[in-house]
């Protein structure tokens, strides 16, 4: 099928090519509204207690959370009760646009002492914006964002809307200087891999593509999904990053074959069959892994794996179609604008040589060192604490998070460390006595610091509970079950941000074995297809979750126990579920990239005759500086995304480096040719029923030697 394919697009190159760059320019001009569209929501499971106890306050006591918090400061010797103080604050309040504002509380006007610091030197006001949905909301802040600040006053702007603004414009501002900085980076260093301009310039081509189609496909899905602002992120990470993974392996093959004496229309077909087979086979399996993302309930890692598995799948539809019909038209000018010194033929590489020979020596003395060091450093992801979004991704100094920590120092009330108690009777309000019991009982609860009535209406009685400890720590995550754990004749729903961490931990990992189940089918399905055998899939989801285990417990060790992350400029916390899954679809995804085209060339050598160590030492040998080369360009693309100010974004590009550098020297280039190696013939093996199947199913790998030469 892909030699055929293959031969289609060279007979037919400057139509592919056309059709190519109409579709992916025109998608990607239409995406980029797309950063309209976009949203920092989505981290609730919409069916889960806290959910329902948001809804409940909302619905039908029409309470509505608060879009923006201001803290006034009152000038030095002054109070906010200064009738110069108050009069500046209560005027500016009162001039705001009332198409923006819905309603408002503050110190002045509800008269609650508790809005207001004991000395009086500060208090807060809060505001809800009109606006239903993300979009509408932003709108409205952006008509008061100016009229906020006050002359004489110090005003501290906080709460979901501002911080929500500050987080997707730090977000597209480090977009934008990931994309300068990684991209003509990308370009030097693919220069001097190739050795030639025009050869170096086709992967960054496809990845430029790829991240224009998947805006397109983003801006789509926008018109009906909620898309979080992380998306785009992860488009262009892994559209720019897997684009030029298959440009390098494709034009590789392309001057390999071009070099073995070929004609253009033999080099491009010979380089689809093979490398363009591989190219099809790895995007499915990453696209697959970040489908796993799908499980979840909550809307950003839905989000996440529709930019993930768009640029994905561009990217390799791309390198299908677009790059083997640039290579059909280029020929052998691919090599035009070489280096001086670079040489024509290039032999084997010597070092990758060394290697090969004394991992096929000796492949228990390296398998059991690495196999041990990789155990190592996977021992602290056994004492992972799972933790939500907040505040603290934003870098220290930032003035949200300033003011985030100034309404938690002294309006705890107010504070996201505040959980939100409904108590709801069968036939009218619960009586005093059932109060009372609730309420003696929350006081035996640790960490719940005080107890008092917020709002009542039908059936329904609501309560707030600030807590002791941070919303994410282990302490908060007890208070909540304590809280739903107190036995009542009321029904007793519990909620704030405190219980929705708790929900969206216990919802991110009771799926867990979902997403685990797809990654191992896939890639036990996928890969035994691919190269026919039972010992090398099983092989490859065994090294890929070892790889994995290791990422995870160096970023456990970082950014949790905070070895290292003043480097790093983080607040150590706990980890956030959503983006351990994230890395965990993308790394499992990449893992398997370069196991396929590890083994597609093991494999080819096998069907040539070779014997297994032979085999192995070839594809090692073949695909290493490959392989290498892929990392170093992918370490740079994620390097520059861990530049990032937001934490979350800089947790994904160390991952994503941790990861590359395990994956793609120690795991790639020694573990797994000492373990195939040890396998021996039985690699290879597999039971004759299965053999047709695969057989029957067309998609083996590697074609015949016969095959391959036809014209």
């Amino acid at each position: 099928m892909f030699s055929s394919w293959g031969s289609v697009v060279h007979r037919r190159r400057w139509l592919v090519l056309v059709a190519t760059l109409v579709i992916t320019l025109g998608g990607g001009l239409w995406g980029l509204g797309v950063f309209d569209k976009l949203t920092q929501g989505g981290y609730e499971d919409p069916a889960s207690e806290s959910a329902r106890v948001n809804k409940i306050v909302e619905d039908e006591l029409g309470q509505k959370p608060a879009d923006i918090v201001l803290l006034y400061t009152a000038p030095a010797g002054k109070t906010v009760d200064d009738p110069e103080v108050s009069g500046k604050v209560t005027a500016a309040l009162a001039a705001l646009p009332t198409d923006a504002v819905a309603s408002r509380i503050d110190y002045w006007t509800a008269g609650q002492p508790a809005l207001a610091s004991a000395d009086k030197r500060l208090a807060m006001a809060t505001i809800v914006l009109v606006g239903d949905n993300f979009d509408a909301r932003q709108k409205s802040f952006a008509k008061v964002e100016d009229k906020l600040a006050i002359d004489g006053v110090l005003t501290q702007v906080g709460g979901k809307v501002p911080t929500e603004r500050a987080m997707t414009e730090r977000s597209n501002s480090d977009l934008a200087v990931a994309e300068a900085i990684s991209l003509p980076v990308t370009l030097i260093l693919l220069v001097l891999i190739f050795g030639s301009l025009v050869a170096a310039a086709l992967p960054v081509l496809v990845g430029g593509l790829a991240i224009f189609g998947a805006l397109g496909v983003l801006r789509l899905l926008s018109l009906g999904l909620e898309v979080n602002t992380f998306a785009v992120n992860v488009a262009t990470l892994l559209g720019l990053g897997m684009a030029i993974d298959y440009g390098l392996f494709t034009v590789g093959r392309f001057r390999e074959e071009m070099a073995a004496g070929r004609t253009p229309a033999e080099a491009v077909r010979r380089t689809v069959a093979t490398a363009g087979r591989t190219v099809a086979f790895s995007a499915t399996l990453l696209v697959i892994a970040l489908a796993g993302l799908l499980v979840f309930p909550m809307d950003f890692l839905k989000s996440m794996a529709y930019g993930g598995m768009s640029a994905v799948a561009i990217a390799a539809l791309v390198s299908l179609t677009l790059l083997p019909a640039l290579l059909a038209i280029l020929g052998r000018r691919v090599d035009k604008l070489s280096l001086p010194w670079r040489r024509k033929e290039p032999g084997e590489p010597k070092l990758l040589g060394r290697i090969a020979d004394a991992v096929m020596r000796k492949p228990a003395l390296f398998v059991a060192p690495i196999v041990a060091v990789l155990v190592v450093l996977a021992l602290p992801f056994g004492g992972i604490e799972f933790g939500g979004s907040d505040e603290r991704q934003l870098p220290p100094g930032d003035p949200h998070r300033a003011t985030a920590e100034a309404i938690t120092a002294n309006f705890p009330a107010a504070s996201n460390n505040t959980v939100r108690v409904v108590l709801r009777g069968a036939n009218g309000a619960p009586d005093q006595a059932i109060v009372q019991a609730f309420t003696d009982a929350v006081f035996r609860v640790p960490g719940v610091k005080a107890f008092t009535p917020s709002g009542a209406g039908g059936n329904t009685v609501v309560f707030t509970a600030p807590l002791d400890a941070n919303a994410s720590s282990d302490r908060a995550r007890h208070a909540v079950e304590g809280l739903r754990a107190i036995p009542s004749q009321a029904e007793v729903l519990v909620g704030g941000y405190p219980a929705l961490v708790v929900d969206s931990v216990d919802g991110i990992v009771s799926r867990v074995p979902w997403m685990v189940g797809i990654l191992a089918a896939a890639t036990l399905v996928l890969m035994f297809l691919a190269f026919g055998s039972v010992l090398l899939p099983i092989k490859a989801v065994v090294m890929s979750a070892l790889s994995l285990s290791a990422t995870f417990g160096v970023l456990v060790f970082v950014f949790q126990y905070g070895h290292g992350a003043g480097l790093l400029d983080v607040t150590p916390q706990p980890i956030q579920a959503g983006m351990l899954v994230l890395i965990g679809a993308v790394v499992f995804g990449l893992s398997t990239d370069y196991e396929t085209f590890l083994l597609a060339r093991m494999v080819e050598a096998r069907h040539a005759g070779m014997s297994t160590g032979d085999a192995v030492r070839t594809g090692l040998v073949r695909t290493g500086r490959m392989i290498t080369a892929a990392a170093l360009l992918l370490g740079v693309v994620t390097g520059a995304f861990g530049m990032s100010s937001l934490a979350s974004m800089r947790f994904i590009g160390l991952g994503m480096i941790i990861a590359l550098v395990l994956d793609a020297t120690v795991v790639r280039m020694l573990l797994v040719p000492a373990v195939i190696r040890l396998f021996g013939d039985a690699a290879w093996w597999a039971p004759k029923s299965l053999r047709r199947l695969q057989e029957k199913a067309g998609l083996s790998e590697v074609e015949s030697p016969r095959e391959l030469e036809k014209v």
